[in-house]
């Protein structure tokens, strides 16, 4: 009998059971929550779904303006420093490629020696591989049952819809078995342990990771649909939005023309962030630290695989500037490396709207023209050859893309699984989240519809509650937390309580 067989409709009594302020709270968390539109991967980037995109309100040019009044002086010179950086950053990453992305060995995670030795080249690139978090075995096992559930539930949505390469999946038994394996924790503590807080207090703990459920991609050899450009999640818009990012002056030190003071590790000006003020299906509403992805293939550069600009805090200052300067001199009229020339460049005459490749409710997508001093024909790198069981994270500022084309010969697979701090916010996403778990239908963030409410196989939190380890339970929100258990400081355990309260423990 297969495991999708023996799961078959399997009610809920355990998490009945266990949870009964949460199912009492059910119906006013969905009467208040807002619904997304229904869609699939496409449906976040014009560039995949063809959408217009309209030019921004005359709002966004009065935010500009706000934003830079009384630092125009500081933010050209800051602008030419960071124009002359970047040459030279390049270059170095054009002479390394993939080599730049600095790899450790999840049976290394305990050995200071190696710890430092990757946290360094970690910290200025903000793009890793963990290899080895889960075994190779059990990786491909999970992508064989994956390829089961699929074949049993035919009405799945992907994308491309004729041949997916991207699956509008959150719930089939591999992604809660990948999400819950304590390896997969370990790892992501371990990762979210590079971030610090200059308030000893926030209200933040990152060694008690929490879940995001996320899709899935089994990209095939030739596949040319799902060519992912260079782009940005985790709020657009609102990265220079007074209610967004502004709310904790996360960017303030690049709009005043201090770009190198600014800290991409810094957690707790993060917290108050609201990083979805559209509601969009690009949006996400939960502080993900790393986005990352679990390797279920063995995939190299080329071969339908993750690119990543290991620019970091540069490449960071520079989409957030280049919408507050323009050439002098059109391509047409200065050729070359005189079109990139810094003394080419000068804030806006008249402040305009644009924000270059940002749009409410999509991610930003990047490329040559709108920004061209990027070069990112050279500073996109492939993240090197993985194997299953290999774990890929990538800072939630870093600019990412996959291979236009898919030229190799076997899939490339991962299911999508980023590194969630415990913070209140994250909390309360857990609420929302694990009752769309416990209908089946897509995560809050994504895409609305029937979901997997009907598919045949379909996990419960009742199988979690009954055949997880606790941990994974309480990272997916489904049991408490102990209020006791690894606290390292009034904030941590202040946030212990007031988690277990949103949660309805």
């Amino acid at each position: 009998m297969t495991m999708l067989t023996t799961l078959r409709h399997r009610g809920t009594p355990v998490f009945n059971a266990l949870l009964p302020v949460v199912l009492a709270q059910r119906s006013a968390s969905i009467a208040t929550s807002p619904t997304k539109v229904s869609g699939d991967i496409s449906s976040v980037f014009p560039s995949l779904s063809g959408a217009a995109t309209p030019p921004l309100p005359s709002r966004f040019a009065e935010l500009k303006a706000h934003l830079v009044q009384g630092h125009e002086d500081r933010l050209q010179e800051s602008w030419q420093r960071l124009l002359s950086d970047l040459r030279k950053e390049i270059e170095i990453i054009r002479s390394l490629g993939s080599n730049v992305v600095p790899k450790i060995a999840f049976a290394d995670l305990d050995k200071e020696d190696k710890r430092e030795e990757f946290r360094e080249e970690f910290h200025k690139r903000g793009v890793a591989v963990v290899t080895g978090v889960v075994k190779e075995r059990e990786a491909l096992n999970w992508k064989e049952l994956v390829q089961r559930y699929v074949r049993s539930n035919p009405q799945t949505k992907g994308f491309p819809a004729h041949n997916p390469a991207v699956y509008e999946l959150y719930w089939s038994p591999s992604q809660i078995l990948a999400r819950a394996h304590p390896n997969l924790l370990r790892t992501h503590s371990f990762l979210m342990s590079h971030w610090h807080s200059r308030d000893s207090e926030a209200l933040i703990s990152t060694t008690h990771p929490t879940t995001y459920a996320d899709r899935l991609r089994i990209r095939q050899p030739g596949d040319a649909g799902f060519a992912l450009g260079p782009h940005v999640d985790g709020g657009i818009c609102e990265r220079w939005e007074e209610d967004g990012y502004g709310r904790g002056k996360v960017y303030e030190a690049i709009f005043e023309g201090r770009w190198e003071e600014y800290d991409p590790w810094e957690s707790s000006c993060r917290l108050p962030v609201v990083s979805d003020l559209y509601n969009g299906a690009g949006a996400c509403s939960m502080f993900r630290m790393f986005q990352g992805w679990l390797s279920m293939s063995t995939t190299g550069p080329g071969e339908g695989t993750l690119m990543v600009n290991p620019l970091l805090g540069k490449a960071t200052a520079y989409y957030l500037l280049r919408p507050f300067f323009s050439p002098k001199r059109a391509p047409g009229e200065a050729y070359g490396s005189a079109f990139l020339e810094s003394n080419n460049w000068t804030l806006e005459q008249e402040t305009t709207s644009v924000l270059q490749g940002a749009t409410p409710s999509h991610c930003q997508e990047l490329n040559a023209v709108l920004h061209p001093h990027l070069n990112l024909e050279h500073s996109m790198v492939h993240v090197p050859e993985v194997n299953p069981g290999d774990y890929v994270a990538w800072h939630c500022d870093t600019i990412h893309a996959v291979d236009k084309i898919h030229t190799g010969k076997s899939d490339a697979s991962v299911m999508y699984i980023p590194a969630c701090p415990l913070t209140e916010a994250n909390a309360e996403y857990l609420v929302r989240q694990r009752e769309a778990f416990a209908e089946g239908i897509p995560a809050p963030d994504f895409p609305s519809g029937v979901g997997e409410g009907h598919h045949i196989g379909r996990l419960t939190p009742d199988y979690v509650m009954q055949s997880i380890d606790i941990e994974a339970q309480q990272a997916m929100g489904l049991r408490k937390w102990n209020e006791d258990a690894g606290v390292r400081n009034q904030g941590e355990a202040k946030l212990m309580k007031r988690a277990n309260a949103i949660l309805g423990f």
